[in-house]
């Protein structure tokens, strides 16, 4: 794979990539797509227009999009930070579970960003948080306000928001040394083998496509996932109760697909079946369920539960009945 540098910058975000043999002769736009998943989900515009803005340095020198890259050279990026000030407070549409002085449990709907990045400057459940609680705004950065954890955009479930910096401070230390416990469910597309496992791997970014993540060998960050079947209907999907000890980018997609049996509707790590339209499934069919941890101010220890979807609902209905969509 090649080999990189991240760095992170008063003046933003920077990567370093050097050119294997394998590379030899690609676009260098195209390269950067592949490799340059570690700055983050960017397109090949936004790669192009970092080019253009000469943020992209070839053993120190300005390319355009179309240079075909060198082995052994290597690749600079600069990504500048996002602008604070454009941080402009929307209303968001998500449901609060429970909120106090301290705290905001939320239910966050499938297809929403959790915080802004190239791509999703606006719209993000940030924009929506800093409409609803103005005083957000201090709390663990500008751009991230209250932000403890996150959701992939297409999951769908609970999650918790910092409101001042006792509570960050708390729940921060909790979700880094394993102490909140994070329970999902999601509906397979198969069936695993046995009635439950636990999966423990290191995860870090694909060797060749930078956007995905993958289970390495020697290297990544531990990932340990606890699984459950629920319910077998008749073997073509599964419905499983997941406990994750870790909280790794993509780590239940990437273990559930690792077993044979991704995430129904995955896109990036699953496959393409027929019947995903029939049974109404748009998106990755997978929700935070539970999620429990120690109350920042009274230690006490909390639960707090995000039901199901109607699209999920809809999807179970059908596969338990056997009824598909017309």
């Amino acid at each position: 794979m090649p080999v990189e540098t991240v760095r992170d910058q008063a003046n933003g975000q920077s990567l370093e990539l050097t050119v294997l043999e394998i590379s030899q002769g690609q676009r260098l736009d195209q390269y950067l797509v592949q490799h340059g998943g570690a700055l983050g989900d960017f397109s090949r515009g936004m790669f192009q227009e970092l080019i253009a803005k000469q943020r992209v340095l070839v053993d120190g020198k300005v390319r355009k999009n179309d240079y075909r890259v060198r082995a052994r050279e290597i690749i600079a990026i600069v990504v500048p930070p996002p602008v604070p000030s454009e941080l402009i407070p929307e209303p968001i549409d998500f449901t609060i579970i429970h909120e106090d002085e301290h705290i905001l449990v939320l239910c966050k709907p499938p297809g929403l960003v959790v915080h802004p990045a190239c791509g999703n400057l606006t719209g993000t459940l940030v924009h929506g948080l800093l409409h609803h609680c103005a005083d957000l705004s201090g709390i663990n950065g500008q751009v991230r306000p209250g932000i403890v954890h996150r959701l992939d955009k297409d999951t769908s479930g609970v999650m918790v928001v910092a409101k001042n910096d006792l509570a960050h401070h708390s729940l921060a230390g909790q979700f880094k040394d394993k102490r909140a416990r994070k329970t999902y469910h999601a509906i397979l597309d198969g069936m695993p083998s046995g009635r439950g496992g636990r999966i423990c791997t290191s995860i870090g970014r694909h060797p060749v496509n930078r956007k995905k993540m993958a289970i390495l060998q020697g290297r990544g960050k531990e990932a340990v996932t606890n699984w459950q079947l629920l319910t077998d209907f008749t073997r073509a999907f599964s419905w499983v109760e997941i406990e994750i000890e870790t909280g790794r980018t993509h780590q239940i997609r990437v273990h559930m697909a690792s077993l044979g049996v991704p995430v129904a509707g995955d896109q990036v790590y699953g496959r393409s079946n027929p019947r995903y339209q029939a049974l109404g499934i748009r998106r990755q069919c997978l929700h935070a369920s539970r999620l429990s941890f120690l109350h920042p101010a009274t230690g006490e220890l909390v639960t707090f539960a995000a039901d199901l979807p109607a699209d999920m609902q809809q999807v179970l209905q059908r596969l338990r009945t056997g009824a598909e969509a017309p």
